[in-house]
């Protein structure tokens, strides 16, 4: 049994990888291109990957591929037609980050809503030691208890950032793109209502066709002016050529996202033109990658792939868990 790691840096430095070596060969790669995938795994039984596509170019020549596991939980980069047709068995991991990526939603929005940068800057530049008073307020910022907070997408990290809003005394509001009820505890809206009425707009949906740039110029312009928007969803998700000119006209208040259409980040992307951390804060795909989670996903995969049929020379079946 050959397993091969193609984008074993996406774990972390300090990653370890023991229980694989007790199922088989294990050959680590700690970064590869898409070019650098059919030759690396040209021998192989199994393969962990994360971003990578998984598609006839790049697995056409992997003759002995039984197995696939995904290091995550979006599947976007599967052809489940290929795969299928190959009786490749891939899995994913569901919910092994709602925790935290709930958590690294509350640190953006709280970042932006109380002005944090602004505030640090002003004591670090020495203003703060010659003020007259006690407490530099200029810039104003407002309880969370008592406002509206919509929810795009209300999986199981959707309803985790739900029950912390609530928590803090919010109205929760949701919209599900694919129209089913998500829950009896909060109000289920249409996505007008949700923008027009929400203080904080968080995004917690999967891609696909009906969210694929789903939140574009015309929808931020629906938003509240002092409103919020927060995407830990998916990148493209967003318009981000509509995100750029709705934050430079002040059609909404701040931003943060922790996804981008392209990853890294195009040179060309028009956020980047938006320096000012009080109006855009943009995280590189950190929201799951607390060291619990990262750790948690690796056991995972383990468990999954242990319990598989591949381990028992049995093939043809697709598992996917959680999709989305």
């Amino acid at each position: 049994m050959k397993i091969v790691f193609l984008e074993a840096d996406s774990l972390g430095e300090d990653m370890k990888l023991d229980h694989f070596f007790e199922i088989g060969e294990v050959v680590v790669y700690g970064k590869t291109t898409v070019e650098q995938v059919p030759e690396r795994i040209a021998e192989a039984d199994a393969v962990i990957v994360n971003k990578l596509p998984m598609n006839k170019e790049t697995l056409s020549g992997a003759g002995f591929l039984k197995y696939i596991g995904l290091t995550a939980t979006g599947v976007n980069n599967i052809d489940f037609d290929y795969t299928n047709k190959r009786g490749i068995t891939v899995t994913n991991v569901a919910g092994y980050s709602t925790e935290v990526v709930a958590q690294h939603t509350f640190a953006m929005m709280f970042y932006l809503l109380e002005h944090l940068r602004y505030y640090d800057d002003y004591v670090k530049s020495g203003k703060y030691i010659k003020s007259e008073s006690f407490c530099h307020m200029d810039r104003r910022f407002t309880e969370l208890a008592g406002k509206t907070w919509g929810i795009i997408g209300l999986g199981a990290i959707g309803k985790k950032v739900a029950e912390l809003a609530t928590a803090f005394g919010c109205k929760v509001i949701y919209y599900s793109a694919s129209g089913k009820k998500r829950s009896e505890l909060y109000e289920q809206t249409d996505l007008d209502t949700l923008l027009a009425n929400s203080d904080i707009v968080s995004c917690h949906a999967p891609l696909n066709d009906k969210t694929y740039h789903m939140m574009d110029y015309e929808q931020f312009c629906k938003m509240k002016p002092t409103a919020i928007f927060i995407n830990v969803g998916r990148g493209p998700i967003v318009d981000e050529k509509g995100l750029a000119k709705a934050l430079k006209k002040e059609k909404i208040g701040a931003a943060g996202l922790d996804v981008l259409e392209v990853e890294p980040m195009d040179p060309e992307n028009p956020l980047l033109k938006i320096q000012d951390s009080n109006k855009l804060i943009i995280t590189p795909h950190i929201a799951w990658a607390a060291k619990e989670t990262r750790f948690r996903v690796v056991d995972e995969v383990v468990k999954t792939f242990s319990g598989s049929n591949v381990t028992t020379g049995q093939t043809g079946y697709i598992k996917v868990s959680g999709q989305g």
